[in-house]
C-alpha cells in the first residue's frame, strides 16, 4: 500500500440550506384503475397525489390502470403550473415508457428499489422525470445511499414498510425506528430533503395516526403519505411546527438579525448558525417564510 490519498469525490450540492420554501407535507395514494377516486383526490387538498399501479391494482386490471392514468396525464388541467403534483408508483417498464412524456406527470415512484443500477435504468428510459426510489428490504436498507445518490432524477427517497416489515419480521413498529434513522441520514448525505414517513393502515385510528406521526416526527422524517383523505388533516397538524416551536425559532431569527456569529439567548440557550439555519427552516414549515 503505498502513502498516496485516496481521491475525495466532491460533496453533492445541498439544496436543503438555501431552499426554505414549504415543503409538501401530504402525499394522498389512490389506485390508478378508479379515475373517479383519482378525480376526487385531485380536490382532497393533498400537496401530492400518488396514483398507484402497483399493489392497489389487480393483475388483470394493470394495462387499464395505465390507460387511464395516461388518459389523466395527457390532460392539460393536470400539467397547469397550479394543479397537485401527480405522482405514479409504478409496476414495470411498461408503466414508466407508457407514462414518462405526458405533461402532467410530475415524477415516478419506483418500488422495490435495492440496488442503484436499477434507478440508472429507469433515468435511462425516461430522461428528465424526477424520481422517488422506495426502500423496502433489507438490502435495499444496506444500499440506502448508494440509491438515494445514485442520479442526479433522484429528489427523495422513502421506505415501503408494509414490504419490509415481512422482509425483516418485524411485529413491534419500534422495530422499525433503525430503517427509518438510516433512510434519513442517507437522503441528508445524499443533499435530498427528509424522507416522507409511510402509510399508517388504520385509517380509522387517528389517534394512532397522531402519534405515530408524532415519533416519525422525532425521527427526522417530514410529512406523510395516506391512504384515505380523513388522515391528511391529521398528518398536517402532525407534522407542522407548534406555537411554541415557532416562537422560539422566531426569536432565534430576530436575535441573529442583531448580532452575528454564535450568541446566548436571556434564556440560556446557545446559537449559532447551524441553529438560525433550523429555526428559519421552521418558520418556513409553518408558512411564515
Amino acid at each position: 500500500m503505498t502513502g498516496r490519498a485516496l481521491p475525495v469525490p466532491p460533496l453533492p450540492e445541498d439544496p436543503q440550506d438555501d431552499d426554505l420554501g414549504r415543503p409538501p407535507l401530504t402525499w394522498l395514494y389512490v389506485p390508478g384503475d378508479r379515475p373517479e377516486v383519482v378525480a376526487k383526490a385531485l380536490g382532497s387538498g393533498a400537496d401530492v397525489v400518488i396514483v398507484d399501479l402497483e399493489d392497489a391494482v389487480a393483475p388483470d386490471r394493470k394495462e387499464y390502470a395505465r390507460s387511464a392514468t395516461a388518459e389523466l396525464l395527457g390532460d392539460q388541467v393536470t400539467a397547469a403550473p397550479d394543479a397537485v403534483p401527480v405522482h405514479v408508483r409504478v409496476h414495470g417498464e411498461d408503466d414508466i415508457r407508457a407514462l414518462a412524456g405526458l405533461p402532467g406527470l410530475a415524477a415516478f415512484r419506483l418500488p422495490k428499489i435495492t440496488h442503484a443500477v436499477s434507478v440508472h435504468h429507469v433515468a435511462a428510459v425516461a430522461p428528465g422525470v424526477p424520481l422517488y426510489p422506495l426502500l423496502e428490504s433489507a438490502l435495499a436498507i444496506e444500499h440506502a445511499y448508494s440509491i438515494a445518490s445514485a442520479h442526479h432524477a433522484v429528489r427523495g427517497i422513502a421506505l415501503g414498510e408494509a414490504d419490509l416489515r415481512a422482509d425483516l419480521g418485524v411485529r413491534e413498529d419500534a422495530g422499525l425506528d433503525w430503517p427509518r434513522s438510516r433512510v434519513v441520514v442517507a437522503a441528508r448525505a445524499a443533499a435530498l430533503p427528509p424522507p416522507v414517513q409511510s402509510v399508517f393502515p388504520d385509517v380509522r385510528d387517528l389517534d394512532g395516526l397522531w402519534a405515530s406521526c408524532r415519533r416519525g416526527r422525532a425521527l427526522g422524517l417530514l410529512g406523510r403519505a395516506a391512504i384515505h383523505p380523513r388522515q391528511l388533516e391529521v398528518i398536517e397538524r402532525a407534522y407542522r411546527p407548534t406555537a411554541e416551536e415557532i416562537e422560539a425559532a422566531e426569536q432565534i431569527v430576530a436575535a441573529s438579525a442583531v448580532e452575528s456569529g454564535a450568541l446566548a439567548l436571556p434564556d440560556g440557550r446557545f446559537v449559532d448558525a447551524a441553529v438560525v439555519t433550523s429555526a428559519r427552516r421552521t418558520i418556513a414549515l409553518a408558512g411564515r417564510a
